[in-house]
């Protein structure tokens, strides 16, 4: 625990959020998370908010690998199974995933089943930890192409990928990830708060 952090009971915690999300229901906020509670929450909780911890962005690309052909919906109600089937998206210990352990993946219900992207995503562990044993650290190597500050959209138009996506994407590549093509990227990106992407008139846009 940090010094000066007042640890509160769980049951405060759960109602200081709901206060929150009752404070900001009526809140104007971009047209992807009006359509459903868990999105609304992800909204105005996670989605944009700037993240500088390597571990934590490489859980969220490859959470938006899995995403690939799918809707955020479904993986964001899956995302608990996922950090339980992937020993909460530890790369040393994905990495360490043998047959079996894929066994177990493609069998689990609770997740998306798919080999490749399970297969990618033990391949992306191992490149996570051969970036950090050459000494480049994942967090500092993303936020580089963003010169270590959230770009600002428009809040008019949003692209499904950019220059900027594309050449991450390719270093991504290089180094031997997979599942991160540059629309992947772009979407990661947003998550993560590399790219603000908030609507013009969504509450969160001056927030994050």
């Amino acid at each position: 625990m940090r010094a000066n952090t007042v640890a509160w009971p769980f049951e405060e915690r759960v109602c200081s959020r709901v206060m929150r999300d009752d404070c900001h229901k009526d809140e104007q906020r971009c047209g992807w998370a009006r359509g459903h509670d868990s999105l609304r929450v992800y909204h105005d909780h996670e989605w944009g908010v700037p993240e500088y911890d390597s571990r934590a962005l490489w859980e969220k690309l490859i959470l938006d690998g899995f995403q690939a052909g799918l809707s955020w919906l479904t993986i964001l109600n899956k995302r608990d199974a996922f950090r339980e089937a992937f020993v909460g998206f530890e790369p040393t210990r994905v990495a360490a995933f043998d047959e079996a352990a894929v066994a177990t993946l493609l069998s689990n219900a609770a997740i998306v089943r798919s080999r490749a992207k399970i297969d990618a995503t033990i391949g992306n562990a191992k490149a996570y930890l051969a970036m950090a044993e050459a000494g480049e650290d994942f967090a500092e190597f993303a936020w580089a192409f963003v010169n270590g500050r959230p770009l600002l959209g428009d809040g008019q138009h949003v692209p499904t990928q950019t220059q900027c996506s594309a050449e991450l994407s390719k270093a991504l590549k290089k180094r031997g990830f997979k599942f991160v093509g540059p629309t992947i990227v772009y979407a990661w990106m947003q998550a993560v708060g590399m790219i603000n992407d908030h609507a013009s008139e969504c509450f969160r846009r001056y927030a994050v």
